[in-house]
């Protein structure tokens, strides 16, 4: 399980709610809920957070395989 740094931690800040960042497990959770009432969860990749909102990423990650598909 790759380990975000204790450092780095302390001064990243979830991009929805402005709050704190913890590891649980494979990804950082934001301390405060969303307007939804759920905590944010983001993942880890390769020892690099994803700080991208849900939607932004579902959106980066169409357009990513969208790419690779039209290069094939």
């Amino acid at each position: 399980m790759p380990k975000v740094s204790p450092e780095l931690l302390s001064i990243l800040r979830c991009p929805v709610t402005g709050s704190s960042l913890v590891q649980e497990g494979e990804d950082l959770v934001s301390t405060a809920t969303a307007e939804n009432g759920e905590k944010v969860r983001y993942a880890i990749e390769d020892g690099i957070p994803l700080l991208l909102p849900p939607e932004l990423l579902a959106a980066s990650n169409a357009a990513s395989s969208s790419q690779h598909n039209a290069k094939g």
